[in-house]
């Protein structure tokens, strides 16, 4: 469920009419809603409630908005980071730092110190290579790092190859056939506390069979590292539970899930670690936008033609990704037709052949499902900025995030004195 609804023929977003939205902020913008990111907060939580004292970590690459991150700071989440950049965010946000997980496959130097430099709860280790970098860091600086070994466990998540983690060849962890050598010869290196170990094989996962698949190899694994002597207290299980962009999409609950976690992992004896993003941030935002116009080209469907592009959301654009694209106020005329935005790359097509509502120009209307992976995957291509971002919290709403004008960006750049 998520807090935007028809009202009286017009869409809300919880007790605001996102029609005003457009007309004080202007389109494109994404809209969050509070109310939905602390229901799924609390549902994935409840969803756990066969587990002892789960660690929930939420994954910031989905959104790092910081009022976003600040919500679910408020309900007791932790923060999945995978760069120096969303280590700040959450921080900036009210975070503890021991409740950061620091996961990725190429941390720097730099990025390696500032997180031991902020104390964060974990690393999760990705390679040998990285595990020994870590330890020489922590030495020279006088720091101990938590840290977990991320297994590989070749395991088919099947879902799109492009957000597939836990197969042989994808670049994340360690092979699982050599992670028993590998943290025998780390868990020897001073400056590194190697206490667990980590998995995560993809995301917008429609099962649970591969999860369920690869917690078991993690089990097996921590049954034979304690056998050869080490101490496992903590294992962290990823995220990934996918969410229904499509209205007939059936997806696994997180009560589902949790009671699939409880069952594999009793008699592990650790503190488990969940890193859930879209499932929590997904469906609690849209990206609302204006149609410029519409055109037919031969004797095809119309392109219905938005202010919103592949900049703003590029997930269709590469991924071939559905979002239900529906009126801010529909009539009830349905029209079959392409949606697409402004960008000169006929990739900034949104949906071809689509059943929508039908639309006229200067009509509001929005992709759902969009905040998850939306406004943190955007760029500045064909110079168009970065579009506002706005939190909506029952009768009111604030900007979270300012309009970047294209003017703005230019004054990043210079030219050289030899040119002027």
């Amino acid at each position: 469920m998520d807090h935007f609804q028809l009202r009286n023929g017009a869409m809300y977003a919880e007790d605001f009419p996102l029609s005003r939205i457009a007309e004080e902020v202007g389109t494109p913008v994404y809209v969050y809603s509070r109310a939905t990111l602390e229901r799924h907060a609390q549902v994935f939580r409840e969803g756990l409630s066969g587990v002892k004292n789960p660690h929930i970590a939420f994954a910031v690459k989905s959104n790092p908005n910081i009022a976003v991150l600040k919500v679910l700071q408020k309900q007791g989440y932790g923060a999945d980071v995978v760069s120096g950049g969303e280590l700040t965010r959450a921080l900036a946000a009210g975070m503890a730092p021991e409740t950061i997980v620091f996961s990725g496959v190429g941390k720097t130097h730099a990025e390696l110190l500032q997180g031991l430099e902020a104390d964060i709860g974990q690393f999760n280790i990705e390679s040998e290579e990285e595990g020994y970098e870590l330890a020489m860091v922590a030495r020279r600086h006088g720091f101990v790092a938590n840290c977990a070994l991320r297994v590989n466990p070749d395991v088919d998540a099947r879902t799109h190859e492009k957000i597939s983690t836990g197969k042989r060849e994808n670049k994340f962890g360690v092979p699982l056939d050599r992670t028993a050598a590998i943290f025998a010869a780390l868990s020897e290196e001073e400056g590194l506390n190697l206490r667990g170990v980590a998995v995560h094989i993809g995301s917008q996962l429609s099962s649970l069979e591969p999860l369920e698949t690869a917690f078991e190899k993690l089990g097996a694994l921590i049954a034979e590292l304690r056998a050869a002597g080490h101490t496992i207290t903590h294992a962290d299980l990823g995220g990934g539970l996918g969410v229904p962009y499509k209205a007939d999409d059936v997806m696994p609950s997180p009560a589902e899930y949790g009671a699939m976690v409880a069952r594999v992992t009793a008699g592990w004896d650790v503190q488990l670690s969940f890193e859930p993003g879209r499932v929590i941030a997904g469906n609690a935002g849209i990206l609302l936008t204006r149609v410029v116009r519409t055109k037919r080209s031969g004797n095809g469907p119309p392109f219905v033609i938005v202010d919103a592009a592949m900049n703003d959301l590029a997930r269709p654009a590469m991924y071939g990704a559905w979002h239900d694209f529906v009126a801010v106020e529909p009539t009830g005329e349905r029209i079959t037709s392409h949606v697409v935005g402004p960008i000169c790359e006929t990739g900034d097509t949104f949906a071809m052949d689509r059943e929508i509502d039908s639309l006229a120009p200067g009509d509001l209307a929005v992709f759902r499902t969009a905040g998850a992976y939306g406004a943190t995957m955007a760029s500045g291509y064909n110079s168009r900025g970065f579009v506002p971002e706005v939190l909506v919290d029952g009768d009111k709403f604030a900007v979270v995030a300012e309009r970047i004008p294209p003017e703005t960006m230019i004054e990043a750049e210079k030219v050289p004195d030899w040119l002027a």
